[in-house]
């Protein structure tokens, strides 16, 4: 009998168990190891999903809000020159008669229709209050004015002017609202 020695490869071929039972039991737990992964794969990439939606969200409200923030800021700029704009007309319809042709004066007025096409430029414009209907989303209402003669809720009186910047309210007008009942010379 001779004694062959084997190779290192058929020591190894010989090893294997190559029955359908063992093949069966392989495949099995190889299936389920695949399964496994994947379900760690769909997990990893939900996550990753999720936490793109996340940044993505995170980059629009950070996006927006720094919007509103120069929208309030040129608002707040604006309302400042609409204040300054109000002083000067304070101050035009109160020059004494005896000034009213002088050169400063009329400088003063320059300045004013300066300021005011500046601020036109900037689409600031004002709201005409008198005679309409009262709405509350561009008026504020401060009185109400009995004995006008004048339909309930038109505004008769504005203290204040309001102004509007493209579609939105810069700074609603203050107005005298008729109450609705007549004069009484009327009743």
């Amino acid at each position: 009998m001779t004694h062959e020695k084997k190779t290192r490869a058929e020591e190894r071929i010989e090893a294997l168990d190559t029955s359908p039972a063992h093949l069966l039991a392989e495949i099995e737990a190889l299936t389920a190891e695949n399964a496994a992964r994947r379900a760690q794969v769909e997990e990893h990439l939900a996550g990753r999903q999720r936490a793109l939606a996340d940044y993505q969200n995170l980059k629009r409200r950070a996006e927006e809000e720094i919007a509103q923030a120069r929208l309030a800021a040129a608002d707040r700029l604006l309302l400042r020159f609409v204040d300054l704009a109000d002083d000067f007309d304070r101050s035009i319809e109160h020059v004494p008669t005896d000034l009213a042709g002088d050169a400063w004066v009329e400088g003063i007025a320059a300045i004013d229709r300066k300021l005011r096409g500046a601020l036109e430029s900037q689409g600031v414009v004002a709201i005409d209050a008198l005679g309409r209907r009262f709405d509350p989303s561009l008026h504020e209402a401060v009185a109400s004015v009995p004995g006008t003669g004048r339909p309930d809720g038109e505004i008769v009186a504005e203290m204040r002017r309001g102004y509007l910047v493209g579609d939105r309210v810069l700074r609603p007008s203050m107005v005298g609202v008729a109450d609705g009942s007549e004069a009484a010379g009327d009743a």
